[in-house]
Parts: C-alpha cells; structure tokens; sequence
C-alpha cells in the first residue's frame, strides 16, 4: 500500500559495530562528503540509520576485580571522557568520589527514599581526610510526578542561597529522576558546573546515569526539556540495589534486554540463561549485567554522544512506553514496566512488518515475562490516547513518526520513518484490546 508508506528519502547509513569501533570511523560518515553543508542536507533527509552485532566481540570470561578494585568502563569523548566504577562497597572508597570533585563547595541533590540510606556515607566519603570540602544537601520528594519545572527550580534556590559558584560540584544521589533534574541543574547552573552521578536504581545505573541526557517532563511528554551534559564521573556501589524494592530492579531489567536487543545478541542469550540469577540479585550475575550494559550504551554514546543518527537506537520501545507514561499519568507506572510494554509493541510491529522471525517475538515475550515485567499496557489505553502523546515524541522530524525496530537478525535494529502505517495502526489496535494472546 504505497499511500501508506513515509514519504521520506531512499538515503540510508548503514551502522555496523564490527567496521565502527571508534569515533573516528563514525567521523567517516561526515567526511565522506566535501562539505559541512551537504552532511547538513543528509541529516536534514532524516536518513534510515541500521545498527547492527554482527562482528561485535564480546569478552564472555567471568568478572574478575582485585579485591575493593572496582570495574572501570571508559565513555570516549575525548577531552570530556569519563570513567563509569562499578563494584561492591564503592561508597567507602572516599578517593573514586574526591578526585573528581571541581573546587571545595559540593551541593548533593537526593530524595526522600535514599536521603536516611546513603546521604550520611556520601558526604562522609566526600570529605574523609578532606577538610577543605564542603557539603550543602536537598532533599526532594521521590517520583516521577516531581522531575518538573518546580522542583528543578529548588535546586537552583538551594545552589544560589548557599552562594555556590562556577567551581562547585554537584552530585546526583539518587535513581533517574535526581539524575536527570541534578545533571540539568549542573548544566544550567552558572552556564555549567561539575557534576558526579551516583545511581542507586538498576534503571540509572545501566541507563540514565551513562551518556549525558538529562532534563525534567513537561505534560505534554516526557523528559521534552533538558540538555546533553556530561558528569565527570558515575560511581556504581551494587550494594545499593540491596535496598531496592522487587519492582525497581524487575524496571531495570527492560533497559538491559533492550540493549540486547538493539546491539548484542550474544548478550541477549546470556540474559534468557541467567535471568533468575539476576531476580534473585546474584551479585555476580548483576554485576555482570551492569558492566556489559554500560559497556554497550557507552560505546554508541562516545559514537554519537548528540544522538545525530546511531545513539536514536537507545531508544528502542521507548516511543511507545513514553506514550503510556504520559497518558496514564507520571509514576502510575515505572518507567521500565512502560518501556518493557513498548518494546514488546516495537518487536510485534517488526514482525507485521516481515522485518524479524517469530521466534524473536516469542523470545521477548518470555524474556520479559521471566523479568517480571508487563508485556501489555493497561485497558485504560486507547490507540488515540498512544497517537496523541506520539506526536510529542522527541523523535518526530517535520511531522514524521520515527521509531526504532527491529529488523534481520537478533541484535539489530533499524531508525526510521520509513514503515507501512497499516503494520502501525493494526499493532496498536492489537494492544488496546483487553484480551492479547502473546
């Protein structure tokens, strides 16, 4: 049905992981052409961007840290690169927080939920044998329902009352939400501040605190404004997850197959072996898990830290489940039990499409199911209500409904405008309807 069809232009980027390794490759893309302006025009077509597993290497052997050591992933960009630590026991290591510490003024930004948890051990890390160091803290309420214009803004009362300046550094201690508002703060804050993240959900630990984004809601649409500002660092303690409630880690769960997924189908095959290890919080098998995903979204951000094209793919179900958290209100659901249904809608969709196997759908399914996650929305969701909250969707260019699908063998994907409207309107139809059998 060619009426049907996006009307956008035969241009396609062909992304492999095994010929892009490196921001140089990626480079490759813009200088193949003579000038800024005919890489500008390329952009401006909103190319079809494929990623692909094929080649890519993954290091299988168990995890293995000198004793207090921790993991250490590097975000590659350059000048502004960043180490990610990840291990047990990290917020008693007080030098892996102090040495990215800009100037003596530290202003922490937490909730209500892990203020009487962890707030005390940070601002004894940050200023054990340190003296000069001085710690100002806020405390915010928990919940999606809070990452708004007004809390945002009492950070910046609590920054500017405590006569902060262009030498201070905030850290972010807490899940997304205090990731997102803290890291937008610290971008906005006197033009740009330091900034630390110290993710205690599996949710920002494997996504949120790796990669820059950061940003409030708006209620129209989730996370429309904000900015792509870097931390100095992201310190990973797994010993905070001890405290997280069942469902906090089963959302995590939805950002780590989609990594799989989109990117690493060898990855994906670990996860449907070990996914009871992971519900159980084998520390081992998390641990893993948390590297091996931080690895994976570290690499497609140092590719394309602005999203120009190749980092779009993180977005994977998100489209969907951003619909699903705007239409039935912030923090009804978890972000990744919403991402979790969206990715099932994205890899049913590639299906109709004839763009994956079957057994791919059925595998995701499963998957998702052993995670302990949904894999359909709530009867209250209409294909209107979806369509409506789609429009907002960060991803839309001149009016175009862009998504991120799978397409080909397991672990790739596909960044495009360019699908049959029918295969999206009979998919959402299939997952408004109260009885689904998937």
């Amino acid at each position: 049905m060619a009426s049907n069809i996006a009307n956008t232009a035969s241009l396609s980027i062909f992304i492999n992981s095994s010929n892009l390794k490196s921001k140089k490759d990626w480079s490759h893309l813009y200088l193949g052409f003579k000038n800024s302006k005919q890489f500008a025009s390329l952009r401006s077509k909103k190319p079809t961007i494929f990623a692909s597993s094929a080649q890519f290497i993954v290091d299988r052997s168990p995890v293995k840290a000198r004793s207090g050591a921790p993991l250490v992933v590097e975000v590659d960009l350059g000048a502004r690169s960043y180490p990610v630590y990840i291990g047990s026991g990290l917020l008693d290591q007080p030098e892996l927080l102090q040495r990215h510490v800009h100037g003596n003024r530290v202003l922490v930004v937490t909730n209500d939920t892990v203020e009487p948890l962890f707030l005390a051990k940070v601002i004894h890390a940050l200023t054990r044998d340190n003296s000069d160091i001085s710690v100002e803290s806020m405390v915010l309420p928990d919940g999606e329902k809070y990452k708004s214009t007004e809390h945002l803004m009492k950070i910046f009362d609590k920054a500017i009352e405590s006569k902060l300046d262009r030498t201070c550094t905030f850290v972010a201690l807490g899940g997304g939400v205090i990731g997102d508002m803290c890291g937008f703060a610290a971008a906005s804050f006197l033009r740009g501040v330091g900034f630390i993240q110290i993710p205690t959900t599996l949710m920002s630990q494997v996504d949120s605190s790796v990669g820059g984004k950061t940003g409030i809601n708006h209620r129209l649409g989730k996370n429309l404004i904000g900015a792509i500002y870097q931390p100095q660092s992201v310190l990973i303690d797994t010993d905070t997850l001890r405290t997280l409630p069942d469902r906090e880690l089963a959302s995590g769960f939805a950002e780590i197959i989609k990594l799989g997924l989109i990117r690493d189908a060898e990855f994906f095959e670990w996860l449907e072996k070990n996914m009871q290890l992971l519900v159980a919080r084998d520390p081992r098998a998390m641990v893993y898990a948390i590297k091996r995903s931080c690895e994976i979204k570290a690499e497609i951000v140092s590719l394309d830290e602005m999203e120009i094209g190749l980092r779009a793919i993180l977005n994977l179900g998100h489209t969907f489940g951003h619909a699903i958290e705007t239409s039935v209100g912030y923090g009804r659901w978890l972000h990744g039990e919403a991402v979790a249904v969206g990715t099932m809608i994205a890899v049913d969709m590639s299906y109709r499409l004839g763009w994956i196997d079957d057994s791919i759908v059925k595998r995701v399914g499963n998957i998702l199911r052993q995670a302990t996650l949904p894999i359909v929305p709530s009867e209250t969701m209409t294909v209107d209500m979806f369509k409506s909250a789609m429009a907002f969707d960060k991803k839309v260019a001149d009016g175009l409904q862009r998504l991120i699908l799978l397409k080909g063998p397991l672990g790739n994907c596909i960044f495009t405008g360019d699908y049959d409207r029918k295969a999206l309107d009979d998919t959402l139809a299939v997952f408004t309807k109260s009885s689904i059998n998937i």
